[in-house]
């Protein structure tokens, strides 16, 4: 896969992850983590980020789960256990469905998304690699 392939696959799954903004509107599943000013919108981006990781782990554990049926290599068993995890975090860090369950957000500003911003970078760079050397 070369380059251009890739950033056209990277800016499509971001198009289709634009919709989940629809949560964030007021009455919609998000209402619980609405605030005032600027902590809204970071908790809205952290929901996006969030939401663009875990389309990007499928991605990666489908890459990862056809190298083990190619190779039944042990490595290949603990990045599929690795991205099961990191999926997991994303799961649990997005701030829409911890207000499906009644938690607001808590006010850390621009540090609330932070976090998944980096995973995101290293998410890109794992799946260039992984379809680099597919």
């Amino acid at each position: 896969m070369n380059l251009k392939t890739f950033v056209a696959i990277a800016f499509a799954l971001l198009a289709l992850s634009v919709p989940v903004l629809a949560f964030a509107q007021p009455g919609g599943p998000g209402q619980g983590m609405r605030m005032h000013g600027d902590f809204e919108w970071y908790y809205t981006v952290k929901g996006v980020l969030s939401t663009v990781n875990l389309v990007l782990l499928v991605v990666l554990l489908l890459l990862f789960l056809g190298v083990y049926s190619d190779t039944h290599s042990e490595f290949a068993v603990g990045l599929i256990i690795f991205t099961l995890a990191m999926m997991t975090y994303a799961i649990t860090s997005n701030p829409w469905l911890q207000s499906g369950f009644g938690f607001r957000a808590s006010g850390l500003g621009p540090f609330a998304f932070f976090p998944d911003l980096f995973t995101l970078i290293a998410l890109v760079v794992l799946i260039f690699f992984a379809f680099r050397y597919r």
